[in-house]
């Protein structure tokens, strides 16, 4: 029996096949349930195909007729940039669909200084502040509704040259990015809250405070010697932290480490805000 409250399994090695990536992705994909399954798997399968440092999650909710947006970053973004983001009404995100849809429901390459708008200046600059030079989007509509978004997706890179690259792959992978994501919201709306958290066993009162700061660092995606200069110490006493950090919340890897501490909620007092922002707002 599949444990569905376990991030999924370690993801294959860098070098290995694409197309053998792709079937591993897509099989690991049907045991995300939870948001922050959703986060390893995207930020361990996915990344490997499609390398990408931020992604917007949208998904049309029937039963309230809202749009719900989640914004998953491994990189710090401006506080307006990141309202612009999970705001299906903003400039910024009415133009990215309507860009999908000229582009008749195919993976869309879209350049961030084409933003040439007024009103969408200051986000432009922060897009470009975090070298997010180009954003590679999809989604799924409703069947012969084109107009009709079921989900929506936003991946941008630091490379964006070769996220440009992949967007075949993503082509492939977008059945198995929306039937995860629904999945998602469909069960976190059966337990109530998606900040709800499933508690492993782990003793949450073990990690330190000073392991919580490694953790918010850990979220930006620092290295272990980035850290040691944030925090004035060693990079090898980082390292050991990291790996009392990774035994203490029963993790594989870092991002396994930080989806724990998400769902655990051991971010909310770090130096860095959660890796994501959920936002309800008329469609």
């Amino acid at each position: 029996m599949t444990n569905y409250e376990n991030p999924p399994a370690t993801p294959p090695p860098a070098n290995t096949d694409p197309v053998e990536a792709i079937v591993r992705a897509a099989e690991s994909a049907l045991t995300v349930r939870r948001r922050y399954q959703f986060f390893v798997w995207t930020q361990s399968y996915l990344s490997r195909l499609i390398p990408h440092q931020l992604a917007v999650c949208g998904s049309y909710d029937r039963g309230s007729r809202e749009l719900v947006f989640d914004v998953f970053n491994s990189v710090s973004l401006e506080p307006a940039l990141m309202d612009a983001l999970g705001d299906a009404r903003s400039l910024l995100m009415q133009h990215w669909q309507a860009c999908w849809l000229d582009a008749r429901g195919k993976p869309a390459v879209i350049t961030t200084a084409d933003l040439a708008f007024a009103s969408l200046g200051s986000v432009r600059d922060a897009l470009l502040a975090a070298q997010f030079q180009t954003v590679l989007v999809h989604g799924v509509s409703r069947p012969q509704r084109p107009q009709e978004i079921e989900s929506f997706f936003v991946f941008a890179a630091q490379d964006g040259a070769a996220l440009a690259e992949h967007a075949s792959r993503l082509e492939l992978l977008i059945p198995h990015i929306h039937g995860a994501w629904q999945r998602v919201q469909a069960v976190e709306r059966d337990v109530g809250s998606p900040s709800t958290p499933v508690t492993p066993a782990i003793k949450i009162g073990g990690v330190t405070q000073r392991e919580r700061e490694i953790l918010g660092w850990l979220r930006e995606g620092k290295s272990n010697q980035q850290i040691a200069d944030e925090l004035g110490i060693s990079a090898l006493t980082v390292k050991n932290h990291v790996q009392k950090i990774l035994r203490k919340l029963n993790a594989a890897n870092r991002a396994q480490a930080v989806a724990q501490a998400m769902s655990l909620q051991l971010l909310e007092r770090g130096p860095a805000p959660l890796p994501a922002a959920r936002t309800r707002v008329l469609p």
